[in-house]
């Protein structure tokens, strides 16, 4: 890892996410840069596709390791995630299982509660991460946290380390989705964050990534009306996905009791 951060600084690690992942015995790496008010995570590096695959599938369902070290501040660990509750995570689990990814670990880069990225690490789920693997990984986002803050700012977004940008990419691949929020939130009356529910629902329902999804609300490809609504929370039980107590208008009493 220390000869793997040296020949990033110099710029002249080839595919950074590539390398990082062959210093710490990974099976893949990505890293997201968060951007906006809201944080929303901007892919970056990653090495493989799968590691690009999966990165996409916490973003749609809003769950997963890399949404909690986010929120935590604090690494995510789960190198066997067939060991994981099936309640932490429940959309997210099963969909990895078939996307191939066995064990995830996951690290916050900032300081305190400072959230600049995440670090996503595929781990193959036959061991637990080595005392070394977890010292380097630390060394790695020790490392990009000091890229991140100590950069030559240009007053575009953009920061000078390891002899690269460090910056999210051009025309940001989800900013539709806070447009296509934005248009759901008015096409059914409800708050900007049960549209974005809506939205993943949607997207977890038909199988298809939540930028595919959001990009066909901006189109006007996909509208959300009251049909669609009622479809909706037949197909997936919204209503008791948003915590009924079993005293609302779909209780045996109509909801007078």
């Amino acid at each position: 890892m220390a000869e793997v951060l040296r020949s990033l600084r110099l710029g002249g690690a080839g595919d950074p996410a590539q390398a990082c992942a062959g210093a710490l015995g990974a099976e893949g790496l990505a890293l997201s840069l968060l951007v906006g008010a809201d944080r929303t995570a901007e892919l970056l590096w990653c090495y493989p596709e799968l590691s690009a695959r999966f990165d996409e599938l916490q973003f749609t369902l809003g769950e997963g390791p890399g949404p909690d070290a986010v929120r935590s501040g604090s690494p995510v660990v789960e190198p066997d995630l067939g060991r994981v509750r099936a309640g932490r995570w429940p959309a997210l689990l099963p969909a990895a299982r078939e996307l191939g990814v066995t064990g995830v670990c996951c690290f916050p880069i900032g300081i305190g509660a400072i959230r600049l990225a995440v670090l996503t690490v595929l781990c193959d789920g036959d061991r637990r991460l080595s005392a070394q693997q977890y010292t380097d990984v630390t060394a790695l986002t020790s490392a990009l946290t000091g890229a991140f803050l100590n950069g030559d700012p240009r007053g575009d977004g953009r920061v000078r380390g390891f002899g690269m940008f460090l910056e999210p990419p051009s025309g940001l691949r989800r900013a539709a989705v806070h447009q296509a929020t934005g248009m759901v939130s008015v096409q059914l009356s409800v708050s900007m964050e049960e549209a974005l529910l809506r939205l993943r629902a949607h997207a977890y329902g038909t199988e298809r990534p939540l930028g595919e999804v959001a990009a066909d609300v901006v189109a006007r490809r996909l509208r959300f009306n009251d049909d669609f609504n009622d479809d909706f929370n037949d197909d997936f039980n919204f209503d008791h996905d948003l915590d009924d107590d079993g005293s609302g208008p779909k209780s045996p009493d109509g909801g007078k009791g």
